[in-house]
């Protein structure tokens, strides 16, 4: 019953479109502007990069939250409290990724994964954070920073977590799990790069 109840919980968490919702405020559908995705990198595209960084927050605040409150709910009723943790993490991803309320399109998930990964483990998410800058400010691709970040997840877990470490295969499963999740949803991305007509961050 608490796998349910974290799991729902999370959902619904992740599923608040934050970005939709800051954008028709101002009269705007993002989904009909710029890449159409309604996260942090497009918001900061049809709205400016003040509304960027908010919409960024208050994704990034929602995995944080889910992670923090699974975890305090598999505590309570006495389950592993890792796996609450990676459960409530993967359920507030997806939330994000396939909102109910809009049909089941959402946003790609990179600053709902980052706040999870911090409420994990802070490793994971400096981890994801040095990945990000760096690429991002070499290529100035916001898309191919974060394919590199969320494939340096499971690459921390590998290197930093020790086998025996009774975390270590829930903190696995939930990287190898979300990187495999996030690089789907960049996957139209991911042909723009090849092709060379990816946008650069900073360009219409």
């Amino acid at each position: 019953m608490v796998w349910l109840l974290i799991i729902i919980l999370s959902y619904f968490i992740g599923s608040i479109p934050w970005g939709f919702l800051f954008a028709r405020r101002k009269g705007i559908d993002i989904r009909q502007q710029g890449s159409g995705n309604i996260g942090a990198a497009n918001a900061a595209r049809v709205m400016g990069k003040g509304w960027g960084y908010v919409v960024f927050l208050c994704d990034f605040l929602k995995g944080f939250l889910a992670v923090n409150l699974g975890s305090l709910f598999a505590a309570y009723f006495g389950a592993n409290v890792v796996l609450g943790g990676v459960v409530a993490g993967i359920a507030c991803v997806l939330g994000h990724d396939y909102t109910i309320w809009l049909r089941f399109k959402g946003g790609k998930g990179i600053a709902t994964l980052a706040g999870a990964a911090l409420a994990l483990r802070p490793l994971l998410f400096i981890s994801f954070g040095l990945t990000w800058i760096v690429v991002f400010f070499i290529g100035r691709y916001t898309s191919l920073a974060s394919i590199c970040g969320v494939l340096a997840l499971p690459i921390a877990v590998a290197l930093f977590v020790a086998k025996t470490d009774s975390a270590f295969s829930f903190l696995l499963l939930f990287s190898v799990s979300m990187a495999a999740l996030a690089i789907w949803r960049h996957r139209s991305n991911i042909v723009r790069l090849l092709n060379g007509t990816e946008n650069r961050f900073g360009k219409k």
